[in-house]
């Protein structure tokens, strides 16, 4: 005997449990945003993310100006929609910009690139537990001025990859392959990818494609004379990194600054997905779906402008659960408010849908971040209609309910709303009620909560 978590269950329909012991038919659930949380009362900026799969949690790593421009960190928990987090932790006590996270399979920890301002580019291995995170010493990967822009894992090397602006260095594009032992970060020598200067950190992002096993990162091109937006694929070797050959993803003008480049990548298609900032689109933000072969990368046709208001305080995720492309930004023709687009990538193009407001205030300093064991998108970002404080939000992709473990059973009979009712579980046997059966057949529940001999996904 189970209780219906308050939506009502139909007559021998498949039913899941849910974590807080209540039951709810199988089907599919529409998309929907949580509520805004915050997890830092003070004026945030310089967010990053990850998602530290092993602990199931997400990690903020930001500057506090609250707290005299700290390094800081703190750990998220979803449950459903809703984000909660612990007591955020300083991990570098002196002025910070330019936060980036990763999640390192291999020790299960997260690694937090960031600049200590008017000093160095370092980094620091931070370990999980429960609602909190403590941090190793933090480890310089460039002695002089360094504005890191994206961190990686390369899973396959069981390595990480920060890609940066050297400013000691004539602001040339660099990148460094970090080595993660327990709570210690160690570094190769730093590779330059591009003599150019790179105007800023705010225009460049970096993923890494599970497929090809190969980093790829995008930035804009200051040597190119038009500053076009280009992309570098990295492989990494031992503690080095090398480079193919310059390859671009855009024939316009890519927007100065304000993270106006974002990129993320869909591991159901096996592609990179970057989103820039189009001159020759009012600055809106163009689509690119990039195919890797080897160190090169080529690209379908952009969708040009898709978003409303030109592209700036943008980042972007996958919901690897519904195959979905999420971006987020700030929208120049609402207000500046908090919006995202849901993509889906078809081949090499990717359409997107109506844009939605995630917060209706000006939002700036976005990240975000996919919780894979809720199913869940979490955008932090920096609440400019409440006092700057750092905030985040959840956000689900309309899909099934159905995972390959919460399978209980079928309903015996109709359960109301919040009512209690007889499941027939997993092994048990529910032979009346059902229609139109295959005598000798093997069964599979369906993502819409039908059944049929063919098995869906997840196979149930």
């Amino acid at each position: 005997t189970f209780t219906d978590s308050g939506s009502g269950i139909a007559s021998k329909k498949p039913v899941i449990l849910n974590s807080d012991g209540t039951v709810v038919e199988v089907g599919i659930q529409p998309e929907s945003l949580g509520s805004a949380a915050v997890f830092e009362s003070a004026l945030t900026t310089a967010t990053g993310s990850a998602y530290d799969a092993t602990n199931k949690k997400v990690v903020i790593s930001y500057r506090d100006e609250g707290n005299s421009n700290y390094g800081t960190a703190v750990v998220g928990t979803v449950s459903g929609t809703s984000i909660s987090f612990g007591t955020p932790v300083v991990f570098e006590a002196s002025s910070v910009d330019y936060t980036a996270a990763t999640f390192d399979s291999g020790s299960g920890n997260v690694v937090i690139a960031y600049e200590k301002v008017s000093a160095d580019g370092s980094a620091i291995v931070g370990t999980v537990s429960g609602t909190s995170i403590s941090f190793g010493t933090a480890v310089q990967f460039d002695s002089t001025v360094s504005q890191p822009y994206g961190i990686a894992e390369d899973t396959s090397a069981g390595k990480v990859v920060i890609s940066y602006v050297d400013q000691g260095n004539s602001n040339r594009g660099t990148a460094v392959v970090g080595t993660v032992s327990g709570t210690s970060i160690s570094f190769g020598t730093p590779v330059v990818f591009d003599t150019g200067n790179l105007v800023d950190a705010d225009s460049g992002d970096i993923v890494y494609d599970i497929t090809n096993s190969k980093v790829v990162l995008a930035y804009r091109d200051a040597s190119n004379q038009s500053h076009w937006g280009a992309v570098r694929v990295g492989t990494v070797s031992g503690t080095s990194i090398s480079f193919g050959t310059k390859n671009y993803f855009s024939d316009y003008t890519v927007y100065s600054g304000d993270d106006s480049i974002a990129m993320t990548y869909d591991s159901t298609n096996s592609k990179v997905i970057i989103i820039g900032g189009d001159g020759n689109q009012s600055n809106k933000g163009s689509a690119h779906v990039g195919t890797v072969s080897g160190t090169s990368i080529s690209f379908g046709t952009k969708v040009a402008g898709f978003t409303d208001g030109f592209f700036q305080q943008g980042a972007a995720t996958f919901d690897s659960t519904n195959g979905k492309v999420l971006v987020i930004y700030q929208d120049s023709s609402n207000s500046s408010y908090g919006t995202y687009y849901v993509g889906t990538v078809s081949g090499t193009s990717i359409s997107f849908g109506s844009p939605v407001v995630y917060e209706s205030a000006t939002t700036s300093n976005n990240t975000a971040v996919f919780d894979s064991d809720q199913g869940v998108s979490v955008f932090g970002y920096r609440d400019e209609g409440n006092s700057d404080y750092g905030t985040a939000i959840c956000q689900k992709n309309s899909g099934t309910n159905l995972t390959a473990t919460n399978f209980l059973g079928i309903s015996d009979a109709a359960i109301s709303s919040a009512a209690t009712g007889n499941i027939t579980m997993k092994g048990g046997i529910a032979s009346t009620g059902l229609s139109s059966l295959t005598p000798a057949s093997d069964y599979y529940v369906q993502p819409d909560g039908t059944f049929g001999t063919s098995a869906g996904d997840p196979s149930v």
